[in-house]
Parts: C-alpha cells; structure tokens; sequence
C-alpha cells in the first residue's frame, strides 16, 4: 500500500492542476451572468409579476347575486292541521322569496385600456431588466479587464526577474574574477526586491480581481482554480462615431423604456377619459307574490356623472405625456454625450497605443540589451545599466496599462452604445 502512496499523491495534485487550468472566455462568463446572477433573477421575477398584473388588468366585473325573503312575520300563527283546536308557530307562511343579479357593463373599451396600459408596464420592465443587464455586463468587462491586467503584470514582473537574475549571475560570476567592487553587486542584488514587489503586487490585484468576478457570477469556487483567459490587445478598426451614435439611438434599453413611458402613458390618458364615461349596471330579479306564482324583472341603473367626470386623472395622465417626452429628449441628449464622451476617451488612448508599440517598446528592449550587454562587458556604468531596466520596466508597464485604458474605454462605449461593438 505504501508504494501506492506517491502514485495518489501526484494523482491529486494533477487533478488539481487540471482543476487550477480551467479558464473561461469572456462569452462563457456572459451567459454565467445571465444564469446565475440574483440580481437579474431577481428584475426577471419582477417581469412575471408585471405580467400577471396583466391578466388582473383585463378581468370582467364580477356579477352580484342578492338573495331576499321578505314579509317574515315573527308572532304568525296558524291553525293546527290535526284540528284539535291548536295554533300553530309559522312565521314563514307569507314569506315572499327573491333572487337577483346585477352586471356593470364597461363602455369604451376600459378593459382593454387597462390591458394595455399593463402591458405597456411590462414591456418597460423588460426594457430595464435589458438596461439592467448592461449595466452588469459592463461590471462583469471591467473586472474581466482588471483580470486580464494583473495577469499581464505578474507576466512581466516574473519575465522581468528572470532576465535580472540572469544579469545578476552574470554580475556574480565578474565579482568572483575581481571585475566588478562588492559595492556594485550589493547594489544589484538589492533592486532584485523590486521585481519581487511587483510580483507580489500582481498577485494581489489578480486575486481581488477574479474575487469580484466570482461576486458577479455569484460562483463559490475557490479564487484558485478560477481563472479566464482572452487577448490583452488592441484593435485599430474602429467604427466612426456617427456609427456609434445610430446603433446606440436603436438599441440603448433605458433610451427604449422611455419611449415606452410615452405610449403607456398615451394609454393611461384614453383610460383616464374613458373612466370619466358612464356605466350602466343591468339587472334582472326573480320572485313570487301571490297569486302570481313567479315573475321576472329587470332594470338598468346609470349613474349620472354630474360633478366627477374624471376631471383630474384627465389632466394629471394629459401632463404625464408631456413630462414622458421631456424625459424621452433628455434620455436621448444624455446617450449621444455618453457616446461621445466615450468614444474620445477610446480614440485618445488609442493615439497613445500606435506609438508605443510601434516605437516605444522596440526601442526600450533595445537599449536595454546592449546597455546590459556592454555593462556585462565592462563597457557601461553601472547607473547606465539600472536607468537602462528601469525606463524597459516603466515602457512596458505604460503600455500594459494603456491597453487596460483602452479595454476599459471600450467597455465603456459598448456600455454608452448598449451592445458589444468593440470585443
């Protein structure tokens, strides 16, 4: 059995490095959200609650039915039928009994004013369940980005200690031959903490980020063996603004919902008028009154709209058209600045990747490899040396962070646009 025991143990440990590789794309982690997210079941249970107010909505009036008996007489007495001269307790020996049924009959369709009106409520329920989930998925990219980020940082953290250790050996080798002073290597062996720092600073902002994308995903895996994966890159074709501004004005949701607010209300205004219409209630009774055994009766009540018409839903539902569309004008003013406050942010940040990766970054690899190689060869001071890993170190860093700024800024056009343009 002991000789198993190696063997389990390194079973287990690759089944946790298989379990520790498991990495999701950025559409996986999508539809993770929309499944498991409470807060978007929670607005999803909201639609259904809307729709069931639907079927409320359209119900008919309930008909009455009243049931009588009238001419009870509590001290009636008659004759015993046996005939020993007794009276008998009958109160109930002229009692007249009666039934009727009543029914109010809606005019000018307010049944199907009240279904609409529902309906209009549901549909800017899903608008901003829609505009909800935007919102989210924004939440969701830049805690992706963030992940994608730190893992870019401890990337190059990690490369950037290897190649000081190899400089650094190299440095320890010349000190052991007498080339460079003991001062020197100290020097160089105390910068090594930097590129530990960074290291274990990446490591940090990367377990913070995959802990706010498991909030999201409302996932209890450990933060170990979470991870995603997807391009740290960026794209130079971008659609024009004015592209940005169409599909944003045809598919923002919180943009549709007030539109929607207009049509419910328009909707709520024919009710409101049709509220202030008269409606009749018919009625039939059935009874007996002696000698006639049985008879029927209808009626119709009206009653008479004099002083309430409806005056004030009338006005109060005119005036809430007017305040949808103002609101409607405002919600459009605000999408269009959205998008062009986004799409500036994005272009700017653009402008400052094209030349790092076209200039910026060759030229700091390169004059970090010779000032390195000539220092290894005791052609460069040793200031040289540091300045030339330090502004590499700095290059890179700016130009990890840029292209976090423009994922970023792209999440945030896609956000101001309402769909996923940029990827």
């Amino acid at each position: 059995m002991q000789r198993h025991i190696p063997f389990l143990l390194l079973a287990g440990l690759l089944a946790s490095d298989l379990r520790a590789q498991r990495a999701f794309t950025w559409q996986e982690l999508r539809d993770r959200l929309a499944a498991a997210n409470p807060t978007l079941q929670a607005a999803q249970i909201n639609i259904d609650e809307s729709r069931a107010s639907e079927i409320t909505a359209y119900l008919r009036p309930n008909p009455d039915l009243t049931g009588s008996l009238d001419q009870i007489d509590l001290f009636a007495k008659q004759p015993s039928p046996s005939g020993n001269g007794g009276d008998t307790y009958s109160p109930f020996a002229f009692t007249l009994p009666s039934a009727s049924v009543s029914y109010l009959h809606e005019r000018q369709h307010k049944r199907e004013l009240r279904r609409d009106s529902a309906k209009g409520a549901t549909d800017i329920a899903v608008s901003n369940q829609a505009d909800l989930q935007r919102n989210l998925v924004f939440n969701l990219r830049g805690a992706f980005v963030q992940t994608l980020q730190a893992k870019a940082w401890l990337q190059l953290a990690r490369e950037n200690l290897s190649y000081w250790d190899h400089a650094l050996q190299i440095s320890r080798d010349r000190f052991q031959a007498g080339d460079i002073a003991e001062a020197e290597l100290d020097r160089l062996e105390l910068q090594r903490i930097q590129y530990e720092t960074d290291i274990n600073t990446a490591t940090v902002n990367l377990r913070t980020a995959k802990i706010q994308l498991l909030q999201l995903l409302n996932q209890r895996t450990p933060v170990d063996e979470f991870d995603v994966t997807g391009p740290y890159e960026f794209s130079e074709n971008v659609p024009t603004i004015e592209e940005f501004r169409t599909i944003a004005l045809n598919a923002r949701p919180d943009l549709k919902a007030a539109a929607q607010a207009i049509e419910k209300a328009q909707t709520d205004h024919r009710l409101a008028v049709s509220n202030g219409s008269t409606d009749p209630t018919f009625s039939a009774d059935f009874a007996r009154n002696p000698p006639i055994p049985v008879y029927l009766g209808v009626s119709m009540s009206i009653p008479l709209r004099i002083f309430d018409r409806n005056q004030g839903e009338k006005a109060r539902t005119q005036l809430d058209i007017t305040r949808s569309q103002r609101l409607r004008d405002a919600m459009e003013a605000q999408v269009l600045s959205d998008v062009n406050s986004a799409y500036v942010t994005l272009m700017s940040t653009l402008n400052l990747l094209r030349p790092y990766k076209v200039s910026y970054l060759p030229r700091a690899a390169k004059v970090r490899d010779i000032v390195s190689f000539s220092y290894q060869n005791g052609g460069a001071a040793l200031l040289d040396f540091l300045d030339s890993q330090q502004a590499y170190r700095a290059t890179e860093v700016n130009y990890i962070d840029l292209i976090g700024s423009y994922l970023s800024a792209a999440a945030q056009l896609n956000l101001a646009v309402g769909q996923e343009v940029i990827q």
